[in-house]
């Protein structure tokens, strides 16, 4: 008799143990959740991660919190979220530098983007013009190739950085033309597009945001976009494919929302409603739209394909144009 109230405790006990988690899921969320961007405060992504926070919010029941945690061109927010307890409750804001730094910093940057997390959703895509000095001679992209053919590294082009989407895109058009061209990296996109506008850097590829503006302003000059279709705001301006190099369209900037290795599906799921319902509200559309973002929403499923294809892309990129790490 002992021993059968002594299974008996124990069954009991081994159920409490399994209805508790499951009790917790089913109630997800019942706290904040942490937003961690690895970007100041005002930038582009931090500017996206809040107008989304806001809204997803709302959905989930409870508050949505931005914590930034700059540095390391997003490495210490991105280790930081790996790291953290994977309940849900830890969430980050990541682009095209969760593949990208993988690759460039083997050995040194300290997650596996495909072990270390959990997809979430593909929420906004941000594609970029390539643009060139408006009293520029290159009045095609055409010209621009044709020059760059003739005369190794005789055409420059700006960046905000080693590894980032302007810098990647322009050695994706060097390797695809086959030519050597000079990159001029700066501290941000800001002071490389006035250069670009005073014509002592021959072109860059840029955010949208706000640049049919400054060409309206005859400060710039739009020679291709990366979206696959002509874009609405610029139905004049011709798409990379247009221009003869097909592809363009898959190496996006992405702002996506990845969550630490193990977190509970349920919870997945709950967060991925969440921003599907926010981003797919035409105010939100809007806003992004003016912000140079194209809404994505993707499931947790799709995201994984989607950065699985997109790991492949920037290695084999990576590799043929020989691009170094940048410490």
């Amino acid at each position: 008799m002992k021993q059968i109230r002594l299974l008996t405790a124990l069954c009991l006990s081994l159920n409490m143990v399994m209805v508790a988690p499951a009790q917790a899921q089913a109630d997800y969320p019942n706290k904040p959740i942490k937003l961690v961007v690895g970007y100041s405060a005002g930038g582009p992504t931090d500017v996206i991660a809040r107008l989304v926070a806001q809204d997803m919010g709302a959905a989930l029941g409870q508050p949505v919190v931005v914590e930034n945690r700059v540095g390391a061109n997003g490495n210490i927010a991105t280790e930081s979220v790996a790291a953290a307890p994977a309940d849900g409750y830890t969430i980050l804001v990541n682009t095209l530098s969760l593949n990208v730094n993988a690759i460039l910093g083997q050995g040194r940057v300290k997650y596996d983007p495909t072990k270390d997390f959990a997809p979430i959703s593909l929420a906004v895509a941000l594609p970029q013009y390539l643009v060139v000095g408006y009293d520029s001679p290159y009045k095609t992209l055409a010209d621009l190739v044709n020059k760059a053919k003739t005369a190794p590294q005789a055409i420059s082009y700006g960046s905000a950085g080693g590894g980032g989407s302007a810098h990647l895109a322009a050695a994706l058009l060097a390797t695809r033309t086959q030519t050597n061209m000079l990159h001029v990296p700066f501290k941000g996109n800001a002071p490389a597009l006035t250069e670009v506008m005073a014509g002592r850097v021959d072109f860059m590829f840029y955010p949208m945001i706000g640049v049919a503006e400054r060409e309206a302003q005859k400060q710039i000059r739009i020679l291709a976009v990366t979206t696959a279709k002509r874009y609405p705001d610029t139905p004049t301006v011709p798409t990379m494919a247009e221009s003869g190099f097909p592809g363009f369209e898959e190496y996006v900037g992405p702002v996506g929302f990845v969550a630490p290795a193990g977190t509970p599906q349920l919870a997945l799921d709950k967060l991925a409603n969440a921003i599907r319902s926010t981003l797919t509200k035409p105010a939100i559309d809007q806003k992004l739209r003016q912000l140079g973002g194209i809404v994505v929403a993707s499931t947790p499923s799709d995201y994984r394909n989607w950065l699985k294809d997109d790991h492949a892309r920037w290695a084999q990129l990576i590799k043929a144009a020989n691009i170094k790490d940048q410490p």
